[in-house]
């Protein structure tokens, strides 16, 4: 049947495997992109992998790359409002029509690939040969690759990335990936091919040691950062801050960087290691040009993360999930604003970290108001609030389920208990929840 409409593609992905159930094989989509012609193989990779900060890591990465005048490709992963977000070009999400035109031109592969295994091709499998197909198409110059969940058996770790990517590795997904930062790390070392760089934001010494160990075993170059590169100093500025970054091998002066917090900062001090080494700069004074790095690093946004939906007042929304990353949020929450109150509205999945994520959060929020998104993995708001009332106390929990009535309440609290306007929201607790706020608030990014 021919597919039509973008909406009928959205179906017909939403209808396979879910990208929350992992099946550990690389065999079903090393033969979809075998049939394809190996598009994965028609440009150079910059493969992500990392717990916390992989797509704020990936979009700053595809601005400096794209200000040094190269066409980019960009998958990421999960989305916030539309599946189209996940496959981009010079930073912009394909549109409609060229999405379903992937869908379609790969519509008979998945049929014979389909039928060739006793498990069909899941969402994330599809999405991924979509992006490497409609990269090798455009043409880039060079495809960033953020990994859906691990390393070594997600279906992107068929690229061979000429720079490999491990942003902080904390526990995440403990039910699939354990509840170890040492085994996760050795899932996540995977992406590292021979005769890469691996480029490796701050981490446990346990966990450099895997790293590293993955790194000898296949003659990866490595650069580790408060060694080979990192942050020399940050001040907070005027909606960013302004850091003072080491590279491979110069320093970068006044680089502003219009996102907020010092795990940011940390972000763009990898990105720049990453871009770095894909561009052959490294030597002792070996530096790409200042410009290039200010104006690459100016452009960079990052949808969800901190970011300002609204003003009078206030309204924030992340997508933190975890408890590392909750605690990083609950940090530059506090840096960068000066809420009196500040009234969080959470929603969380069920097979979070969900104490850890609150007990991040208690001593920002005056309040908490509890709630849930759409889907089915959502924890409801009343079992929320239940945990809630453990961590905050009775008084300071309301719950309401529905989103929408969850934010206007948050938003009342704010204005009624600050007259003089210093309150805030902030809207998190999951990627989904982040997603419908912003709809809700903003209108439909589709």
């Amino acid at each position: 049947m021919t597919t039509t409409s973008y909406a009928d593609v959205s179906a017909q992905l939403q209808a396979r495997w879910p990208e929350s159930k992992i099946s550990p094989t690389l065999e079903r989509i090393q033969r979809l992109v075998q049939l394809l012609g190996d598009p994965q193989q028609a440009y150079p990779v910059i493969h992500l992998t990392g717990t916390n900060g992989k797509t704020s890591t990936a979009r700053m990465i595809d601005s400096l790359l794209r200000s040094a005048g190269l066409r980019t490709g960009r998958f990421t992963s999960p989305h916030l409002e539309s599946v189209r977000e996940r496959i981009t070009l010079d930073g912009e999400p394909i549109s409609e029509e060229r999405f379903v035109e992937a869908y379609e031109e790969l519509a008979p592969y998945l049929e014979l690939v389909d039928a060739e295994f006793d498990v069909p091709l899941s969402f994330f499998e599809v999405i991924t040969a979509m992006a490497f197909a409609v990269f090798a198409d455009s043409p880039v110059d060079v495809a960033v690759i953020e990994v859906g969940l691990g390393g070594t058996w997600d279906c992107t770790n068929v690229a061979d990335g000429t720079v490999a990517v491990i942003t902080p590795i904390d526990v995440d997904h403990s039910h699939l990936l354990g509840d170890d930062p040492v085994g996760i790390a050795g899932e996540k070392a995977g992406i590292i091919k021979a005769g890469a760089t691996a480029v490796m934001a701050q981490q446990t010494v346990e966990v450099f040691e895997v790293l590293m160990g993955r790194s000898a075993e296949v003659g990866a170059t490595i650069a580790r950062e408060g060694l080979e590169f990192g942050v020399l100093a940050r001040e907070v500025a005027v909606g960013g801050q302004l850091l003072r970054l080491r590279g491979l091998g110069a320093e970068y002066e006044d680089v502003f960087v219009p996102l907020h917090g010092e795990y940011q900062a940390h972000n763009a001090a990898t990105a720049l290691a990453a871009v770095e080494a894909f561009l052959g700069a490294g030597a002792q004074d070996d530096r790409l040009d200042l410009d290039m790095i200010r104006n690459g690093f100016n452009e960079v946004t990052s949808p969800g993360r901190l970011e300002v939906i609204r003003r009078s007042p206030t309204v924030l929304v992340d997508a933190a999930h975890n408890p590392h990353g909750a605690k990083a949020t609950a940090e530059a929450v506090s840096e960068a604003f000066a809420f009196a109150p500040l009234i969080g509205v959470v929603g969380v999945m069920r097979d979070k970290d969900v104490y850890g994520v609150l007990e991040a959060y208690e001593p920002i929020m005056e309040t908490i108001v509890c709630s849930q998104n759409s889907t089915p993995r959502a924890m409801s708001a009343r079992e929320l609030g239940e945990i809630a009332m453990e961590v905050f106390g009775e008084d300071r929990v309301l719950v309401e389920p529905r989103l929408d009535n969850a934010i206007s309440e948050a938003v009342r609290l704010a204005e009624e208990n600050s007259p003089m306007g210093s309150g805030g929201v902030l809207i998190t607790g999951s990627v989904i929840t982040a997603g419908e706020a912003r709809h809700l608030l903003k209108g439909s990014k589709r």
